[in-house]
């Protein structure tokens, strides 16, 4: 059966950057997620960055995110994948966020969002595992 896990609650509002839970995906059978993030509210003149990233250990969460999801002005759905199988290490996930605002009127930002992961089929490695030699 398929993981889902809400690595930030639907409808959570933000006025502030910051970093969802842990997951942990190390039982997953695929290792390969579809993220969701889904804008239900946004003011005007702000942008929101989300990444996934990834620990081996739960606590060391190193200095680059695993996925980084186009930066949203607008409310809506974006959509990524999580391909996990190529980084083997990785045995929980968190979401992480980063708000930004600009402009002439309040100067705190504010987003109601929510982002889940839906365990998928893997998908076929886009580089052969082996490459023949020609003799």
């Amino acid at each position: 059966m398929a993981k889902e896990h809400d690595l930030v609650a639907a409808g959570t509002r933000v006025t502030a950057s910051g970093e969802g839970a842990p997951v942990d995906v190390s039982r997953s059978a695929t290792r390969t997620f579809l993220v969701k993030m889904q804008i239900d509210d946004v003011i005007e003149q702000e942008s929101l960055d989300l990444a996934i990233w990834g620990s081996a250990d739960g606590e060391k969460w190193g200095t680059m995110p695993i996925l980084k999801l186009p930066q949203q002005f607008y409310r809506g759905e974006t959509r990524m994948v999580l391909d996990l199988t190529v980084k083997p290490e990785v045995k929980s996930i968190r979401a992480r966020w980063v708000l930004n605002r600009w402009g002439r009127v309040a100067p705190t930002p504010m987003f109601v969002f929510g982002v889940h992961a839906s365990e998928v089929a893997a998908s076929k490695p886009l580089v052969p595992k082996a490459v023949a030699k020609a003799t």
